[in-house]
């Protein structure tokens, strides 16, 4: 518990780091990375300029952190251009969905984190079309059993997970937000409708609506059966609240 407060206090207040020993550093360092959080709270401290006061020791890690979030925005942006290359034919507009979205639209929320994969949302009726494309670029499936490939496309509310074969790129295509055997099935098409536009792609790359980018953070967090991004899954509800009620 000690440990999830030290983290949860630094990000809110992280005024309150020069009172640290060398021995919360530690503390702090090894549960922010264990929550993949670690360039979210290099970000936060560089943000108000509070860098400096961090000892020498610890600094690195920091600056490493947020050396490796930069490298990543990049890379996600690259990945998103070349996913919209494959699907050029296909005509088909892809809407992006958590860490993707927050850097394509300049979000906030976007900085310091650290990404794993880049999730797209397409129509249900375009997805044999979207995967056919995206495995003549290179994406091939990563679950091989029959069990796993009849579970994702008859149950899950996306296809098994797809990764790219010389960037080794990990891509997840969703048809809509939630399972389909889930309790609740909110309207894939109202999401599509309601998309904006990302500056520079015309209609070929679009992003949730705010309220439904927010609505689809909070899914995810509550949804998830394991809660090993839990913390960083919040931190990003926080920052998209935050970031979305200047607006009315």
């Amino acid at each position: 518990m000690k440990l999830r407060s030290l983290l949860t206090q630094t990000l809110i207040h992280p005024e309150t780091l020069s009172g640290l020993s060398l021995s919360d550093w530690d503390l702090l360092i090894r549960q922010a990375r264990h929550a993949n959080l670690l360039g979210r709270l290099a970000y936060r401290i560089t943000d108000c300029q509070l860098l400096a006061q961090v000892p020498e020791q610890p600094r690195p890690h920091l600056e490493s952190a947020l050396s490796v979030a930069q490298r990543q925005m990049q890379a996600v942006q690259w990945e998103v251009n070349r996913i919209v290359q494959a699907l050029d034919k296909t005509h088909v507009s892809i809407i992006l969905l958590k860490g993707a979205a927050y850097i394509l639209q300049l979000l906030p929320t976007a900085q310091g984190r650290l990404f794993s994969d880049v999730d797209i949302l397409v129509p249900k009726p375009q997805l044999e079309a979207v995967e056919l494309a995206l495995k003549i670029h290179g994406w091939i499936t990563t679950h091989h059993d029959p069990y796993d490939q009849r579970y994702y496309r008859n149950w899950m509310h996306e296809l098994p997970p797809m990764q790219h074969l010389t960037r080794q790129t990990l891509l997840d295509v969703h048809h809509t937000i939630l399972p389909e055997t889930a309790r609740y099935h909110p309207d894939p098409k109202q999401l599509l409708d309601a998309a904006v536009p990302v500056v520079g792609y015309e209609d070929r790359v679009k992003v949730l609506a705010p309220i439904d980018m927010l609505l689809h953070s909070a899914t995810h967090l509550f949804h998830e059966g394991e809660l090993n991004h839990g913390l960083r899954d919040l931190t990003d509800l926080d920052s998209l609240l935050r970031h979305f009620s200047a607006q009315d």
